[in-house]
C-alpha cells in the first residue's frame, strides 16, 4: 500500500476537491481575463476608429489624446506628413507605420489594426484607414493602461481563487471529517469486533450507533446493525450446536456404554456358566440378546436422527392421516389395555407425507403416555380436518422447567412421572420432533397437571367437507384388538 492509499479519506476527498476546484478556478480565470483583454482591445479599436473618423471629417479642428502619436502616408511619393498638431512616432518605429499604411493601399482595405511596440510610449495599437484625398491616416494608441488593467485582473483572480482554494480545502476537510465520522464510529466497532472472541457471541459490542451522514451513510449503518445481528445470531447458533452436539455425543457413548457394559458382563457370566453351570447358560444369553436388541434400538433412533439432521428427503405420497391415527390407536389399545383411549377424525385427510414416519411420531407419543403415566389414564387421540394431530392425558402433567428441553435429545425427566414401564433412550420426542420438521410441520407442547397435550400441524392436501366422528372409547375384546366393524376406525 502506498502513502497516498495510507492517507485518511478525508484528507484525500478534501484533496480530490481541491484539485477539482483548481481546474475550475483555472478555467474561469482564463475565460475571465480573455473575456476583459477581448471586451477593452475591442473598445480600444472603437475609440481609435472614431478618433481617426472625426479627424478626417474635421482635419485640424479636432485633437487626439496627448499621447497618441499620428502621421498621415502619402502613398504618391512614399512621404509622411503630421497631421493638425499630433505628435510623429518615433524615427526607428515610422517604418511600421509606413509598412501598416502600404498594407492599406495594395489589400485596397478600409482599415488595418497592429499592435507595436514605440520607443518611449511602450505598446500600442496601431490602426491605418483612408482619408479622403488618397492619403493613408495611421494612429497609434497606448494600450499600455489597458495591460495594466489585464495584469491586475490576473493577480486579483490567482490571489483571490488561490485564498478560496485553501478557504475550500480546509473547510472541505472538515466538513468531510465531520460526514466521515460514522463511518469511523463503525470502523472503530469492527476493530471491537476483531479484537474479540468471535467463537462466545456476548463478546460482541455493541451496535453501530449515531445519526447523520445522509441516507448513504445512514443505509450502511442499517447494513452493518443487520451484519452485527446475523453474525450475532450465527454465532449464538453454532455456539448452541456445538454444545448439543457435545451434550448428545457424551450422552449417545453414556448410552451405549451401558449395554455394552451389560453385554461384556453377560458374556463372562455365560463363559462361566457353560464350564460350571450349564443350567444358567439360557439366562444369560437372554440378557445378553435383550441388551443387544436395546442398543439396537438405540443405534436405529441415532441412524434415524442423523438422517433427518443431513435433510435426507423422505418418501413423498398421499397419506390419510386418518388411517394412519386409527392404526397408531388400535395398536395402543391392543398393547395397553389399561390405558383408555378416545379417538376422533373425520373420514379422511389426506397430506403429502411418510405414513410410516408419522405412525412413529404416534406410537413415540403414545408410548410416552404409557411409560410416564399410572395405569388408569385416559388418552385421547384427535384428528382435524385442517391435519392437526392431537394427542392427550389426564396424567400429572410436565413441569414448566421441563417444558423447553422436553424434545432435547438424550433429555429425560427422571422423577417427574410415574415409570409404570422401563425407561427409554431420551430419543423418542426427539425423533417426533424431526420427523414433524422434516415433514414442514410443527410440533407443540401445552401441559399442566392433569392434563398434558402434544399439537402436530401439518400440510392437508385438501380439506375433507364431512363431519367429524362423535368421540368412542374403544374396547378392546378378550386379545385386546377392538373390533374391526364396530371400531370408529373402520368407517
Amino acid at each position: 500500500m502506498n502513502r497516498w492509499q495510507r492517507t485518511p479519506l478525508g484528507t484525500r476527498l478534501a484533496l480530490a476537491l481541491g484539485v477539482l476546484s483548481l481546474i475550475v478556478f483555472g478555467i474561469v480565470g482564463t475565460v475571465l481575463v480573455t473575456s476583459t483583454r477581448d471586451y477593452l482591445s475591442r473598445q480600444q479599436d472603437n475609440q481609435l476608429q472614431r478618433i481617426q473618423h472625426d479627424q478626417a471629417n474635421y482635419r485640424g479642428k479636432w485633437k487626439a489624446p496627448p499621447d497618441w502619436q499620428q502621421l498621415v502616408y502619402h502613398p504618391n511619393n512614399g512621404t509622411l506628413s503630421q497631421i493638425a498638431d499630433a505628435p510623429l512616432p518615433p524615427l526607428q518605429d515610422r517604418d511600421e507605420f509606413t509598412r501598416l499604411a502600404d498594407n492599406v493601399v495594395r489589400q485596397h482595405a478600409a482599415q488595418l489594426y497592429q499592435t507595436i511596440f514605440i520607443h518611449g510610449v511602450g505598446p500600442a495599437r496601431l490602426r491605418a484607414t483612408p482619408i479622403a484625398s488618397g492619403d493613408i491616416l495611421v494612429t497609434a494608441a497606448p494600450i499600455t493602461d489597458m495591460n495594466s488593467t489585464v495584469r491586475w485582473l490576473i493577480i486579483l483572480s490567482v490571489g483571490t481563487f488561490a485564498a478560496a482554494l485553501v478557504v475550500l480545502v480546509v473547510a472541505g476537510r472538515l466538513v468531510l471529517r465531520r460526514g466521515l465520522r460514522p463511518l469511523s464510529d463503525m470502523a472503530s466497532t469492527a476493530h471491537d469486533i476483531t479484537s474479540h472472541d468471535l467463537t462466545d457471541s456476548s463478546h460482541l459490542p455493541v451496535r453501530a450507533q449515531g445519526q447523520g451522514g445522509g441516507p448513504e451513510v445512514e443505509e450502511l449503518r442499517t447494513s452493518f446493525n443487520v451484519m452485527l445481528d446475523h453474525i450475532d445470531s450465527s454465532l449464538a447458533a453454532r455456539t448452541a450446536a456445538e454444545q448439543r452436539l457435545r451434550r448428545f455425543i457424551a450422552d449417545a457413548s453414556h448410552e451405549l456404554r451401558t449395554p455394552l457394559t451389560s453385554i461384556r458382563g453377560y458374556a463372562d457370566l455365560f463363559r462361566y456358566a457353560a464350564a460350571n453351570e450349564p443350567a444358567e447358560r439360557e439366562a444369560h444369553l437372554a440378557k445378553i440378546r435383550e441388551e443387544t436388541e436395546r442398543m439396537s434400538v438405540l443405534v436405529d433412533d441415532l441412524l434415524l436422527l442423523a438422517r433427518l439432521d443431513s435433510e435426507t428427503p423422505l418418501r413423498q405420497e398421499e397419506v390419510d392421516l386418518v388411517e394412519v391415527a386409527s392404526a397408531a390407536a388400535q395398536a395402543f389399545v391392543a398393547a395397553h389395555p389399561d390405558f383408555p383411549l378416545d379417538f376422533d377424525a373425520p373420514s379422511r385427510v389426506l397430506i403429502q407425507g411418510d405414513g410410516m414416519r408419522l405412525r412413529q411420531v404416534l406410537d413415540n407419543l403414545l408410548t410416552n403416555i404409557a411409560r410416564h403415566t399410572p395405569a388408569g389414564t385416559e388418552v385421547e387421540l384427535r384428528v382435524s380436518a385442517d391435519a392437526v394431530m392431537t394427542v392427550s392425558d389426564t396424567g400429572p402433567g410436565i413441569p414448566p422447567e421441563h417444558q423447553g428441553r422436553i424434545f432435547d435429545r438424550f433429555y429425560r425427566i427422571d422423577d417427574s412421572r410415574n415409570r409404570s414401564i422401563g425407561g427409554g433412550t431420551g430419543l423418542g420426542l426427539s425423533i417426533v420432533h424431526s420427523i414433524v420438521s422434516a415433514h414442514g410441520g410443527t410440533v407443540n407442547l401445552l401441559s399442566s397437571p392433569g392434563r398434558t397435550t402434544f399439537i402436530i400441524s401439518l400440510s392437508p392436501l385438501r380439506k375433507t367437507a364431512t363431519p367429524d366422528r362423535p368421540t368412542q372409547r374403544p374396547k378392546p375384546e378378550s386379545d385386546g384388538v377392538p373390533q374391526e366393524h364396530t371400531s370408529p376406525w373402520s368407517r
